[in-house]
């Protein structure tokens, strides 16, 4: 194929679901170069040559994925082309702002096509025997000043201090677990910054988490010295950290690991002088576990001209001997057992619980149990105290 068949080669979109045909070809395209099609992926651009398709590109919502050329068809500008198409396909919905991950070796070729890197990891990092490899990982955005803008504005919030200490939490809900974090963490460190996971792939949604943990944080003694921030896509997404939303997953992949990890501590963590990252062990979750790991080696250990972040795990807080866990949480909610629910989770946090998902008897015993000692607190401040206090608002 020369420069003259470039010409004839028509671009489109396909959705998945209503092609089979052109999906049976994207398939043994992305097979030949060695990649699966990914679920995610709910429109392709496609180039064709007649019926044949000889390039593809896939987009899950805001992150460019399962690129592949034959061979017939590279060097002719046909990635560029994906990449146009892909970007109008995006805005047709709305989504401006695209990211992909791609080897170091492809950097170059999405550079021309407008993307932008946030953060690398070399293959020799990636693999556990430090030895070196084939290819690194970029991760790239489409954007010039996206992760800058973000993080000068994050600078505002930066607070001159000796010891400033950061958390990343999900939250799926607040727990007593969690508040017990952040309090030990507040306790130890001068200021502290709490980031809310914005990911909306919880059985909570990311508004009603981020107004929990604002609630939580709101009883705590040290409320003046933490600052809890809305979450970002550069912050344990679907975009950074795929893998975290993919629970049957034996094993975190390494690549998304360091990336999100890496932007932390090159991007994050110098805009708002932070120092020290805190995170409770992990008993339970494999994944969870693994990361927790990962933040030792990518946060600690020498790394270019940006300053290491120690780690700080801080032991579970229990409740009957078993370590207190949002998934224990949300199981009791999905089975109907909320009575005494209130000694694993924060008032702010139960009072949503039982007006969301409680029944009338779960209502009338909650507000029971509570309206006495409520009312006194209420009383002083010189504030009635309703019956009707599990009624979720606006309900």
């Amino acid at each position: 194929m020369d420069e003259s068949d470039a010409v004839e080669i028509a671009y489109d979109t396909v959705l998945p679901a209503l092609q089979p045909a052109t999906m049976a070809q994207i398939r043994g395209l992305l097979a030949r170069q060695g990649l699966d099609p990914e679920a995610e992926v709910d429109t392709f651009c496609v180039g064709r040559q007649g019926q044949r398709v000889l390039a593809c590109a896939g987009l899950a919502h805001d992150v460019v994925k399962c690129t592949a050329i034959a061979p017939a068809a590279q060097g002719l500008g046909v990635l560029e082309r994906l990449m146009t198409e892909l970007t109008y396909a995006a805005l047709d919905r709305g989504v401006s702002h695209l990211f992909l991950y791609t080897s170091l070796a492809n950097e170059e070729k999405f550079l021309a096509c407008g993307f932008h890197r946030i953060v690398a990891v070399p293959d020799e990092a990636q693999r556990p025997d430090g030895g070196a490899g084939a290819a690194g990982v970029v991760f790239m955005e489409n954007s010039r000043a996206g992760i800058t803008k973000w993080t000068e504005e994050l600078s505002y919030y930066r607070r001159q201090r000796p010891k400033v200490g950061a958390v990343v939490v999900n939250c799926n809900p607040f727990t007593l677990g969690h508040r017990y974090l952040l309090q030990q963490a507040a306790q130890d460190c001068d200021y502290l910054h709490v980031f809310v996971v914005s990911e909306d792939a919880s059985f909570f949604s990311y508004a009603d988490r981020l107004a929990l943990v604002r609630a939580g944080v709101a009883e705590l003694p040290e409320r003046d010295r933490i600052h809890v921030h809305p979450g970002s896509r550069y912050l344990v997404s679907k975009a950074t950290f795929p893998t975290y939303f993919l629970k049957d997953a034996a094993v975190v992949q390494q690549a998304s690991t360091a990336v999100d990890l890496r932007i932390f501590r090159e991007h994050i963590a110098p805009s708002l002088g932070i120092t020290h990252r805190y995170v409770g062990t992990e008993p339970f979750c494999a994944v969870t576990r693994a990361y927790n790991a990962d933040m030792h080696r990518w946060l600690e250990q020498a790394h270019g001209d940006h300053d290491p972040v120690r780690v700080v795990e801080v032991e579970r807080v229990a409740h009957e001997g078993r370590a207190i866990s949002a998934t224990q949480v949300r199981r009791r909610i999905i089975e109907g057992r909320l009575a005494g629910l209130d000694r694993l989770v924060p008032a702010a946090t139960y009072a949503f619980i039982i007006a969301t998902y409680g029944t009338p008897e779960d209502k009338a015993r909650a507000t029971a149990a509570t309206t006495a000692a409520s009312a006194r607190a209420y009383a002083s401040a010189g504030v009635g105290f309703a019956a009707s206090a599990y009624a979720r608002p606006g309900a």
